[in-house]
């Protein structure tokens, strides 16, 4: 297992720093995001709206931080 210091990045879409694994934004196949807006571009293509996006990355927040 390699010893990486983690890479802060900022997210071009919601300015948000971060340094988990970056997504892949959906709008361009080219960008890096951060992962929650991943997962909102996710969400939004599946016609999630937007209070129902917010609480679903507010239980996985609560969820990965146990």
């Amino acid at each position: 297992m390699k010893n990486e210091t983690p890479t802060e990045r900022t997210c071009p879409k919601c300015g948000c720093v971060y340094t988990e694994v970056p997504a892949l934004s959906r709008t361009d196949n080219k960008t890096l995001i951060c992962p929650d807006c991943g997962i909102r571009e996710t969400l939004e293509s599946m016609g999630i709206s937007k209070e129902e996006q917010e609480k679903i990355i507010s239980i996985i927040h609560r969820n990965t931080a146990e």
